[in-house]
């Protein structure tokens, strides 16, 4: 019975930790529509709010391994509640662009810590055959708070400061979490034997022989200095290398920035009402809920190193597809950001009601994270923006502007969205579109399978207990600097080398991404933790 009590509060606190983490990615999104006019924000105040949460998590990630290992996980978790609790109060409370700044990074910075801690104490709380589940189901949490704040940006997007309701929110499951951390131990409950754990019927790491010396051998925790991730020691530097090796690919394989143009390819293909915007959003988060619900499924079945490798070929012939038709049938990636800080400055809508990707990194989910963020949770982060500025029209006009709009945009028939017209410039291109959004959809399938769980479960199984939390953090870190990096980089690179040859290089990407894996990355299903760091121990 305390089993199972065990495994169900694990479960509750795994899942509360991905949706308040996909939750805070994506509200700002919605937010920042109002936020940039009721504060008169320019370009450059939009960029610094929507990078304060970055902010705030790198620098988590720069010291939250200290606290996760000197003070305990369970601890961690507590504290990154209460620091989120105080974040979420600023933002309701605030007042001043520098009090929304303050808010933004405290919350970056709870959600960091709280990613990690999470992923690492759920992974040692569960036994090896529960590991992949239990994990996997943050990265659902993720996409669950995603299409959360999707519902919310539209519930609140007429409403007077509905932008403080958005912010607010987030108190809920923050305080279910802290409630449910109460109940389960500060140490780790062995669920079952060592034997159990080890003899499900699955693939192994070792040989027979290297298995039975293993189960010989006592195991015995170590200490370890930061400086051991560098060093020989154990085959800490392997290690280090997988880690890095997997978030920074998780980044540089187009995830932060493919749903970035979500809006602009169902505007080619004549999507163009309010309802059509919203109903497609939504559908592609819906779809990263089930592809991730599948990766939870086969996580402890089919492995982690399997998912990957099957993810990274599908996202590098998606990106791969989209650069080829985009080259046929080019989408107008356009810099359209107009500064909301003048309101009697005359305005003209833009070609393409977007927003500007230079002010939305999109941040990976993962714990784990830029996105993300989906990674988790990062492509949502756009797509969410894009639904709710294609609701409002324009969301750079000023508070009356904007509002007539929308009152002219509440008055169209329900029909429109249907076929579009024909005659428009996108219909002669019309079958290259949908391949277009078919190689989309199956890009955030194939992340949400492979590099949006099993980067993080894969994280939280491959270093010592004595150095988990340090290790952890220190690859995160590079997670949100890529993240911030390609945020702050990414229409540069488009102005530079063009849409199509940057998605064949995420192509390019995806195809380094599946050799790695295949030379550097393990398989670890079924395997005890403490097992799995006594074969990284001994292997050369």
């Amino acid at each position: 019975g305390r089993a199972l009590l065990v495994l169900l509060l694990s479960a509750t606190v795994s899942l509360l930790g991905g949706l308040i983490f996909g939750y805070e990615l994506g509200i700002i999104s919605g937010a920042l529509l109002q936020l940039q006019l009721d504060f008169h924000l320019s370009c450059l105040k939009q960029e610094v709010l929507v990078s304060a949460l970055l902010i705030g998590a790198l620098l988590a990630s720069l010291v939250g391994g200290i606290l996760i290992d000197r003070h305990g996980r369970r601890r961690a978790i507590l504290v990154s509640n209460l620091v989120l609790l105080v974040g979420s109060l600023i933002l309701t409370l605030v007042r001043s662009f520098i009090g929304l700044v303050v808010g933004r990074m405290t919350v970056g910075f709870a959600i960091s810590v709280l990613s990690m801690a999470c992923c690492i104490y759920v992974s040692e709380m569960v036994a090896a055959h529960q590991r992949g589940l239990l994990v996997s189901l943050y990265e659902v949490g993720i996409t669950i708070g995603i299409l959360l704040s999707y519902a919310l940006n539209y519930i609140f997007a007429d409403m007077d400061e509905g932008w403080r309701y958005m912010f607010g929110l987030a108190i809920a499951p923050t305080a279910m979490q802290f409630l449910s951390i109460l109940f389960l131990p500060v140490n780790p409950v062995k669920l079952s034997s060592w034997d159990s754990d080890c003899q499900k019927g699955l693939i192994q790491l070792q040989n027979t022989e290297d298995r039975a010396a293993v189960k010989r051998e006592p195991y015995k925790e170590k200490h370890y200095s930061f400086l051991d991730l560098f060093r020989t020691r154990d085959n800490m530097r392997r290690r280090t290398l997988v880690g890095l090796g997997l978030v920074l690919f998780q980044q540089f394989t187009g995830q932060p920035n493919v749903l970035g143009y979500a809006s602009k390819i169902f505007h080619s293909m004549g999507f163009q009402s309010n309802s059509s915007a919203i109903l497609a959003s939504v559908g592609l988060g819906a779809i990263k809920v089930v592809a991730t619900l599948v990766a939870m499924a086969f996580a402890d079945k089919a492995g982690r190193r399997v998912l990957l490798m099957a993810g990274c070929v599908v996202m590098a012939i998606s990106v791969t597809t989209i650069g080829l038709t985009s080259r046929v049938a080019p989408l107008a990636m356009s810099r359209d950001c107009k500064a909301a800080a003048d309101p009697n400055a005359s305005h003209s809508p833009p070609q393409h009601p977007m927003m500007p990707l230079s002010s939305q990194p999109a941040v990976s989910p993962s714990p784990p994270a830029l996105g993300a963020v989906e990674s988790q949770a990062g492509p949502g982060f756009a797509a969410v923006r894009s639904s709710t500025q294609s609701r409002e029209v324009v969301p750079y006009y000023s508070l009356s502007q904007k509002r007539g709009l929308v009152g002219q945009a509440k008055e169209e028939p329900v029909g429109s969205t249907g076929p579009p017209f024909h005659g428009a410039p996108w219909a002669e291109h019309m079958v290259l579109n949908w391949i277009t959004l078919l190689s989309m959809m199956a890009f955030v399938s194939a992340f949400s399978v492979g590099f949006g769980p099993m980067t993080w479960l894969v994280l939280s199984e491959i270093y010592p207990a004595g150095i988990r939390g340090r290790a952890f953090a220190f690859c995160n870190s590079f997670n949100w600097a890529a993240n911030l990096l390609i945020s702050l980089c990414f229409l540069d690179l488009i102005d530079a080398i063009g849409f199509s040859w940057m998605f064949l290089l995420y192509g390019l990407m995806g195809v380094m991404a599946f050799i790695f894996i295949y030379l550097f990355v393990p398989e670890t299903k079924g395997q005890s933790l403490e097992e799995i760091d006594q074969q990284f121990s001994r292997k050369r």
